[in-house]
């Protein structure tokens, strides 16, 4: 029905690190050569943790749109645009704020585990209670098919397709739905009429989901219905109203297996990070000085590589005949530490160095960067003003 987008943004936290790249931005960047992918940076989620401290957020905004860019982000392939450009997000996440039960809210399991984690912060705001309302509205305001996320982001997936389920369930059911769904049917011309009709009943009677999806497959070729129609006859498909906000479906990605300097996870308030674009020498340093396997107390002592978080690195960077190099060497004492660590360090630096390279243009000329967001933000709100004209319509809120 609509064109399959995928969605993902983040919070614009600064410099992004290498486990950021592996966890996210790799990804990324492989899903822009096979769907319309519309990546923005979360402002507005920023503030919902940090609302004290609003000057670090302009700063953190450009830093990360550089990295997305040095890591291989193409804007002639992907939207880049920034959360708070497009106000849309606010009204459609104010809107949906009036049909979310406050319980639905209470059980993301992220809320009571981010609570835990900032206890130093006063997180007792509605704005930090509502966040997830705001991630589904940034996504349903694309009508996006597909967002990527780790298994820990689920239940927002989750929350996201009740809430569009139950907004289109509240306003999809106009007065005199079934009679204008089958003034569309006819639109269709008679043979496809009759097919519709068929893998409709086919569906409905016998929970045929091949039929259902010929049936979708047909309506998304036909040419002559408007959106409305459109919306009608994909809702009458499946016995209920117009399908106003799509359903999105979760992209699992694969977690980083990318751990921190001391084994943990990466994170720069853990001061175990390697940033995106660190340059060479401080790279060379960090991993030379890492800590390794407890028994190797001296370069004649055999180790285990599984009690290393060195090897972690090698399981991401080194082949086959490396990493067997490494198991054997450890464990029999062949080779010591630093010498463990020099493959490795010629990874991460031949990793990074395409990235600094494609960095440099937008460290030369920032302009650049913001005339790349400018575009990207015209065309998010475009199909953002496109999915409010319906919502206000379907609400009732269309005085013109």
């Amino acid at each position: 029905m609509y064109a399959e987008r995928v969605v993902s943004g983040m919070r614009p936290t600064g410099s992004l690190h290498l486990g950021h790249y592996h966890g996210a931005l790799k990804n990324w960047v492989r899903l822009q050569s096979e769907y319309p992918c519309f990546y923005f940076v979360a402002d507005w989620h920023a503030l919902t943790t940090h609302y004290d401290t609003p000057e670090i957020i302009e700063d953190n905004v450009w830093e990360m749109v550089i990295d997305w860019l040095a890591a291989g982000v193409d804007p002639s392939q992907a939207t880049l645009f920034i959360q708070s450009r497009v106000p849309e997000h606010a009204e459609l996440h104010t809107l949906l704020s009036m049909i979310t039960p406050l319980s639905w809210l209470e059980r993301v399991p992220t809320y009571k585990d981010q609570q835990e984690k900032l206890a130093d912060r006063d997180l007792s705001t509605y704005g930090f209670l509502g966040y997830p309302l705001l991630q589904s509205a940034d996504v349903l305001i694309y009508r996006a098919k597909y967002v990527p996320v780790g298994e820990d982001q689920i239940p927002h997936i989750e929350l996201t397709r009740e809430i569009a389920r139950r907004f289109n369930y509240i306003y999809g059911r106009e007065p005199g739905f079934e009679q204008k769904a089958l003034e569309a049917v006819k639109k269709l011309g008679s043979r496809k009429a009759r097919l519709y009709k068929e893998l409709r009943n086919r569906y409905q009677e016998q929970g045929d989901e091949g039929a259902l999806e010929a049936a979708k497959a047909l309506l998304d070729e036909a040419q002559n219905l408007s959106v409305g129609d459109r919306e009608r006859l994909f809702g009458y498909l499946e016995g209920g109203g117009r399908m106003i906000l799509v359903e999105p479906e979760a992209l699992l990605t694969e977690a980083s297996r990318l751990p921190g300097l001391d084994g943990a996870k990466m994170s720069k308030s853990y001061g175990n990070a390697i940033g995106l674009r660190e340059d060479p020498e401080s790279v060379t340093k960090k991993i030379r000085t890492m800590p390794t396997d407890p028994a190797r107390v001296k370069r004649t002592d055999p180790g285990e590589p599984e009690r290393c978080p060195v090897w972690q690195f090698h399981l991401v960077y080194s082949d086959d005949k490396t990493q067997e190099w490494v198991q054997q060497g450890c464990r029999s004492a062949g080779i010591g530490c630093l010498e463990c660590k020099q493959p490795v360090i010629d990874a991460v630096i031949a990793e990074q160095a395409p990235m600094r390279e494609r960095a440099q243009r937008y460290l030369d000329d920032p302009t650049l960067v913001k005339n790349i967001i400018a575009d990207g933000c015209d065309k998010a709100r475009e199909l953002a003003r496109e999915t409010m004209r319906e919502v206000r319509e379907a609400m009732g809120l269309d005085y013109s």
